[in-house]
């Protein structure tokens, strides 16, 4: 029987803590499914979707604690199913001059209109001309089957003044 594990990863960033990762995995027999990691404010963060037999978590688990005993936390966490797909795909860019309340803004509009994030992807980077920070990020998400695309966009472009950012929609 197969078992679906989590791992989510938190470290000082160093070369080679994706191969540790990797090799942990591979010694328990795991397979790697999917994986979102990144350096984020000077730390290695992320986690790991893999694949295991049951019989061999204990073996996981110990491979794991290797890890962590050379600074990376990690936590094993059994994963969920997943949902049915039932709606419309979307993705969204933004961009704007840098202000908080951004996420907020556009995340309320997001659960309003019942749209599921299922990736958030942000930066804020220094401006080509200005050297001022914009605000990007990259939003996909599921809209029910009641919804349409052109509602969640007139949703966000109902606020793009007021927090002024600018959409783009795929």
């Amino acid at each position: 029987m197969k078992a679906r594990i989590i791992l989510t990863v938190l470290g000082s960033d160093r070369r080679g803590l994706t191969r540790e990762l990797a090799e942990a995995v591979h010694a328990a027999g795991g397979n790697w499914l999917e994986s979102h990691l990144a350096r984020l404010g000077g730390k290695y963060v992320g986690s790991v979707l893999v694949e295991v037999d049951a019989a061999n978590l204990p073996l996981l688990s110990e491979e794991v604690l290797g890890i962590d005993a050379s600074g990376l936390q990690v936590a094993m966490v059994p994963a969920g199913s997943d949902p049915a797909d039932t709606g419309k795909v979307l993705v969204i860019e933004l961009v704007g001059q840098d202000r908080p309340g951004i996420v907020r803004e556009v995340t309320k509009v997001l659960e309003a209109v019942g749209a599921n994030i299922d990736g958030f992807e942000s930066d804020a980077v220094p401006g080509a001309q200005t050297g001022e920070l914009l605000f990007k990020a990259r939003i996909e998400l599921t809209i029910p089957a009641s919804a349409t695309p052109s509602e969640v966009q007139d949703a966000l472009e109902a606020i793009s003044g007021e927090i002024m950012v600018d959409f783009s929609f795929d």
